[in-house]
């Protein structure tokens, strides 16, 4: 089976999960927080998220404008002029998103707590056994 029949069969089984893993993606999320904002060409947006590659930041933007939450508008102009907005569709699922990434950012602290306290408890598990070997 070729790779775009695996894809498609993908699709018409859980089409909702492959969007929803495009944008949760790492550069997904990053992608609708910044254009949340304003139009961005290319480079403003690469610079924005930071650390993306140019081929990932182009895929990612691929993928979200195939799912209709991305509007790319390419100028005919010298040199080529290209502008990436939300759609309709797009600003709900940014919206969606930051919601999400503001609950993050305001249980940071109690993660971290939590974090620390299963290291604790992992350490003195692992301490414990061996211990317990000798």
């Amino acid at each position: 089976m070729a790779v775009s029949e695996q894809r498609a069969d993908g699709e018409a089984m859980c089409p909702y999960r492959l969007v929803l893993e495009h944008v949760t993606s790492r550069w997904g999320v990053l992608v609708l927080i910044a254009l949340r904002e304003r139009p961005h060409r290319f480079s403003e947006l690469r610079r924005a998220i930071g650390r993306v590659s140019e081929k990932m930041l182009t895929q990612t933007l691929q993928t979200l404008e195939r799912d209709g939450l991305v509007h790319r508008d390419a100028k005919p102009v010298i040199p080529p002029r290209v502008d990436y907005s939300l759609t309709a569709l797009g600003r709900e699922a940014a919206e969606q998103v930051a919601a999400l990434a503001g609950w993050t950012e305001r249980c940071m602290d109690a993660v971290l707590d939590a974090r620390r306290a299963y290291d604790e408890t992992r350490a003195a598990a692992g301490r414990g056994n061996a211990q317990a070997r000798t």
